[in-house]
């Protein structure tokens, strides 16, 4: 978790509102962001939850694992990983989705969004 500021910050939830090693979708000033809580390594990750391959707002239903050193969420419908650090596909390098900063502040999860 980070300890930074981040830019435009948005207090989406509390930590415990979150489902351990799963996602949870939140709706963000019009943008669907998928929620992941790792909690092996205490981690919050925001990613879009929109999945290019399918045309589907379904990231968050996505099984969280790992790849290498990567930790990833497939993709529900064609499986397809993307890592959660980055937003960036596993399988195919071309394609990325948004990414957002979070952290954690007295128990709230705080995402950033660009303006």
């Amino acid at each position: 978790m980070q300890t930074a500021t981040i830019e435009n910050e948005i207090d989406i939830c509390a930590l415990t509102d979150l489902v351990e090693d799963a996602g949870t979708a939140a709706l963000v000033n019009d943008t669907q962001i998928a929620i992941f809580y790792v909690k092996k390594t205490a981690q919050v990750f925001a990613l879009s939850n929109y999945d290019p391959f399918s045309d589907a707002n379904v990231l968050s239903r996505g099984i969280i694992g790992s790849i290498g050193d990567d930790l990833v969420v497939a993709s529900p419908i064609y499986k397809q990983h993307f890592k959660l650090e980055t937003g960036q596909c596993v399988e195919d390098d071309t394609i990325s989705i948004d990414n957002y900063p979070v952290q954690i502040i007295d128990g709230r999860v705080l995402i950033g969004l660009a303006s």
